[in-house]
């Protein structure tokens, strides 16, 4: 499902300029991935497919993405530290729990994708 990496890398550009406070309330000017890995982590599904995967970061879980056998995390920046990722199996319910509908449209609007209610 993966169309090049190209493809993934001007998504992750897209992506960056995508998120706002309206995307996650913990959105700030120096650290824009902040607070942005549940939504990230289901719109990335809904663009690329794949699974969306977790890790327990400070006992809270961080989402991610799985394409192709190949773990993506668009998010990982706003972390000062490196990742140990565990890779835990969730899904679209877990992630949506850690964000909310309005931020999950605002970023798909945003990206210029379509926005289902």
């Amino acid at each position: 499902m993966i169309q090049s990496v190209v493809d993934l890398e001007q998504f992750a550009d897209r992506l960056t300029n995508a998120w706002s406070r309206e995307t996650s309330s913990l959105w700030s000017l120096d650290n824009p991935a902040r607070g942005q890995c549940a939504v990230t982590s289901l719109v990335v599904q809904d663009v690329f497919g794949g699974q969306i995967l977790k890790t327990r970061l400070q006992q809270l879980p961080h989402f991610y993405n799985l394409i192709d056998g190949c773990r993506f995390d668009f998010t990982s920046r706003q972390f000062a530290d490196s990742i140990d990722y565990e890779d835990l199996p969730s899904d679209r319910e877990e992630a949506m729990s850690d964000t909310d509908p309005e931020q999950y449209r605002a970023l798909r609007g945003r990206l210029g994708l379509p926005v289902n209610d």
